[in-house]
């Protein structure tokens, strides 16, 4: 039977346009860390989130990606989080997924923050990721995918049991962040577990955190408060097998054709 799942929730305030300080911070934060499975980090957490993808950008096997690789390797859990990555000519927000095992999995941020003129600086993904890992699968969303419950929408016939959303979303919608979370919980019947910053960035945008572990029935488990933290919970398979079974909603969702 598939073995519950370990997460840490990295809930960080990063250092603005500083990759190898953010790189160095981030290695002393996860220094105590032992018998984790998923590692989850914040969007664009090597350089705050920017619209100055040129100043910050990494490569594939630049030195972001390899600390990502390395790390994962060191403490045998996999290690997720978002980079500005420059590959073939454009600039992506791309979150990776770096297995213990030295393989690499992807991400690129579906859904543009246009309020912010993201789409403006960088090209949208148009790929799902679901990554099997442990006997779990996860899936993959950045930030703003969170306001479109069609992207997000789990498959009934081989459903996701992990949404995971790295973020950097604004203290002034803090309450959006919390509604949806739970929403995404409830109609997928997973859990999901969001790893959101704090602190303020170089735009001075100010960010509550709030990043957390909700269940599949919408019933937040772990929840960070306003600190530079990070934050290990559990995650219970029987939790996902229970309520799916009990509450055979997910069976019945409408086939979503996305064009």
């Amino acid at each position: 039977m598939t073995k519950d799942l370990t997460l840490a929730l990295c809930q960080a305030d990063p250092l603005w346009h500083d990759s190898r300080g953010n790189l160095q911070a981030f290695t002393k934060r996860l220094a105590g860390l032992q018998e984790v499975d998923l590692i989850i980090l914040p969007e664009m957490f090597a350089s705050g989130f920017t619209m100055d993808p040129g100043a910050v950008a990494q490569a594939m096997d630049g030195e972001a990606v390899t600390w990502m690789l390395q790390t994962a390797r060191d403490k045998n859990a996999m290690l997720v989080g978002s980079l500005v990555i420059e590959d073939a000519g454009g600039y992506y927000n791309r979150m990776l997924w770096a297995h213990p095992d030295g393989s690499l999995q992807f991400y690129d941020k579906k859904h543009l923050f246009s309020f912010a003129g993201e789409h403006q600086h960088y090209q949208p993904g148009d790929k799902k990721l679901v990554v099997e890992f442990r006997g779990w699968r996860l899936a993959a969303f950045v930030c703003f995918d969170l306001r479109f419950p069609v992207w997000c929408r789990n498959d009934k016939d081989n459903p996701y049991d992990v949404a995971v959303f790295v973020a950097s979303w604004p203290q002034v919608r803090a309450a959006h962040w919390n509604a949806l979370l739970k929403a995404r919980a409830i109609e997928n019947q997973c859990y999901v577990a969001a790893v959101n910053r704090v602190g303020t960035d170089g735009n001075q945008v100010a960010y509550q955190g709030d990043s957390q572990v909700i269940d599949p029935l919408g019933q937040v488990e772990c929840k960070a408060a306003l600190q530079d933290r990070v934050l290990v919970w559990q995650l219970r398979r029987e939790t996902v097998l229970r309520t799916r079974e009990t509450f055979a909603f997910l069976r019945e969702a409408d086939n979503v054709v996305l064009l």
